[in-house]
């Protein structure tokens, strides 16, 4: 027995011993074959993987406001996976907690109802353990404060992340934190498809690109003990972050008013520009247009540097030309203009207000078409070509490079001297053959305003390297520095302030006694179908405030408005107003936004107001305050709210919301307004408050 029992144990050691020395064997071949035998297609496949070369990405660049507020950034979100299959999943307690885990995602997370997140976190618990996903995909694009929220919801509680089985998966994306606005100029990003890369596609992001991007880096395969990892070989130089001249107090204000006159006209888009005199800095700029999914009006086409058809405000070029020029040597020389003029055998020329005669000086003021083409073919009309080569030698038709994208410069035909080139120059004079981009045409009312001074106008004002040390750009001119003399840039001044102020001017109901506007109207039809569509008209008005020492320049335009209003000044150049008054009420305009300046010398004992009886009581007898009055504010109406009983601020507040102007007179709390509650249109309509003396 002892002697067969030994057999067995023998035949089981030679058997182990068998087997030990096959994998011994084993391990002998496969350690010569790859030391050896295939040594060299193994030192290959080393050599490639060693010899591969990967690129590291820079970070990109920010892009500030002007007060250094962030516009556009790089932020890190993440992807949110579940691996069912991870060493320690706690199956049991994850199927106790996914009614209210189901529960708490649908409260913090509610792209999905409860039943839908359920639904969600079961599914892959229906397949083998084996075949269950390792990165299945809960959430997307969350941030870190989201993800820390998610940590503290059921079963994801779970400190070891190998028990519960939740990883996060870094996102950058680029994030505008002020939302829509300016969104057009700043533009966006995109990956390219072949690289892999973030590129700018819009606006700065695309014509600054490759200061926002940065120079790749560079790193390379290193062998370690138990891996092979990316070496930085060449480290990746983050992007410039760019400072630009966009002040997001006015840009609010630009974007809030354009939007409120599209939607009183019920326009099909509109575009306001808003410019510093002095230096050319683009403080806003605002595009929008009506979504085709509903009513109201969101960012669009940048249509500040595209070219349009200008209309009458390109008459403020024509004029100044011919008074640089010595076209025109005196503005009160008297010029027949009659009701149409036939030139070159064109069609004849005419004008909306015609009259037999006028001065020089008020050719800008009535926006006379036959004024403003019998003084430019006087002296260009036997050579059309030079008017062309005088805007070029002004420097009006070269590159703003502002750093928007997609700008055009103006399309200007340099028309020949035969008659139909003279016919061309009778309507270019005065905006039509021509296409100017919207930006062009400001730049010539900011030169005006600035005393000739052509300053390039700039959405870009310091680059800040990973250095922090800021770069400066200088303020930048057009063509030799010049548009004009500043003799005729007082000249053009006093016609363009006519434009609001002077008996004829076409944009009278501008006047306001804040903020003195100076400005020109145009109006010009639309081209659809190779022809001019009467029924269809774009709206235009350009200018500067305060008239008297000009600090900002500013031009709107508004397609085709449907209702309320439909001349320019009451459409584009109400947006141009508003925008001064309310800048002026905020002090922007180097004026203080209180009343100290107006205050009496002697107010005597002041009266004050309160809502309620029990508020009366108590300044009377606890701060012995003799003079006390009771309002109440009144109910709501329809059109004109009521603001009786109101505090000055408050009512200015709802008032100005509704679209109206308000006007006043005393202190206090308001006791009367005028037109009544409930009178209609709202927008536009000049409110005036009585306040309690």
């Amino acid at each position: 027995m002892k002697k067969e029992n030994r057999s067995h144990i023998l035949l089981r050691y030679a058997v182990i011993i068998g087997l030990i020395f096959l994998f011994a064997g084993a391990v002998v071949y496969h350690s010569l074959d790859n030391t050896v035998l295939s040594a060299p297609k193994w030192n290959e496949k080393a050599m490639q993987e060693l010899s591969r070369v990967v690129s590291i990405p820079p970070d990109r660049g920010n892009i500030l406001a002007n007060n250094g507020s962030i516009l556009a950034t790089n932020l890190c979100f993440y992807n949110i996976r579940i691996d069912y299959r991870s060493e320690r999943f706690l199956e049991g307690r994850y199927l106790v907690a996914v009614d209210s885990l189901a529960d708490s995602l649908a409260k913090y997370f509610p792209i999905r109802d409860k039943a839908g997140w359920k639904k969600r976190l079961m599914k892959p618990m229906e397949k083998d353990k084996k075949h269950r996903p390792r990165a299945y995909k809960l959430l997307g694009n969350i941030s870190d404060t989201q993800y820390q929220l998610l940590r503290t919801f059921p079963f994801f509680n779970i400190p070891n992340r190998n028990k519960n089985g939740l990883t996060r998966e870094p996102v950058m994306r680029r994030v505008n934190p002020y939302g829509a606005m300016a969104r057009r100029s700043i533009g966006g990003v995109g990956i390219d498809s072949v690289t892999g890369e973030t590129h700018g596609i819009s606006g700065l992001e695309r014509a600054l690109d490759s200061l926002l991007y940065g120079v790749p880096g560079v790193a390379k395969k290193v062998p370690l003990t138990k891996d092979i990892v990316n070496w930085t070989d060449v480290p990746p130089v983050n992007g410039y972050s760019i400072k630009t001249t966009i002040d997001i107090n006015m840009q609010d204000i630009v974007e809030n008013t354009l939007n409120d006159v599209l939607t009183a006209c019920d326009a099909d888009w509109g575009v306001a520009v808003l410019m510093e005199v002095a230096t050319g800095n683009i403080k806003a700029i605002s595009n929008l247009e009506k979504n085709r999914a509903g009513t109201e009006y969101i960012e669009g086409m940048n249509r500040a540097v595209l070219g349009y058809e200008p209309g009458s405000v390109v008459k403020t070029l024509s004029m100044m030309i011919a008074l640089e020029d010595g076209i025109v040597t005196n503005v009160d020389q008297v010029i027949p203009t009659g009701r149409a003029f036939a030139y070159a055998g064109g069609r004849p020329i005419t004008d909306s207000h015609a009259c037999d005669a006028m001065p020089v000086r008020e050719v800008i003021e009535r926006s006379s078409n036959i004024g403003m083409a019998k003084i430019i073919t006087s002296r260009y009309g036997d050579n059309p070509g030079a008017f062309y080569t005088r805007l070029k030698r002004l420097g009006f038709l070269d590159p703003m490079n502002t750093g928007i994208a997609g700008e055009r410069p103006p399309r200007i035909d340099s028309v020949a001297s035969n008659r139909g080139g003279r016919i061309a120059l009778s309507r270019m004079c005065y905006g039509y053959s021509t296409e100017i981009p919207p930006l062009y045409t400001l730049s010539i009312y900011n030169a005006i305003a600035n005393g000739g001074v052509y300053v390039r106008p700039r959405l870009v004002q310091e680059l800040i390297g990973n250095d922090g040390v800021d770069s400066v750009l200088p303020v930048a001119h057009m063509g030799n520095g010049r548009a004009c003399s500043s003799k005729t840039a007082e000249q053009m001044r006093m016609m363009l302030t006519q434009v609001v102020w002077g008996d004829h001017g076409t944009g009278k109901m501008l006047r306001n006694d804040k903020v003195r506007i100076a400005g020109k109207t145009g109006t010009c039809y639309m081209i659809e179908g190779g022809g001019y569509n009467t029924s269809k008209k774009r709206l235009a008005f350009c200018g500067f405030f305060p008239a008297e020492k000009p600090q900002y320049s500013c031009i709107v335009l508004t397609c085709h408005p449907r209702q309320n209003f439909f001349g320019a000044a009451s459409t584009s150049g109400t947006v141009l107003k508003n925008v001064a008054l309310k800048m002026y009420s905020r002090g922007m305009l180097d004026n203080s936004s209180d009343f100290h300046s107006d205050a009496l010398a002697d107010p005597g004992t002041p009266t004050l107001f309160a809502t309620t009886r029990d508020h009366i009581e108590l300044l009377r007898e606890s701060f012995a305050i003799p003079r006390v009055k009771h309002y109440a504010a009144s109910p709501a109406h329809d059109g004109v709210p009521s603001v009786v009983g109101y505090s000055l601020r408050d009512a200015l507040n709802r008032l100005e919301k509704a679209g109206a102007e308000v006007t006043f007179t005393g202190t206090g709390y308001v006791t009367a307004q005028t037109p009544p509650p409930g009178h209609r249109p709202v927008y536009g309509t000049r409110v005036h408050l009585t306040l309690a003396q």
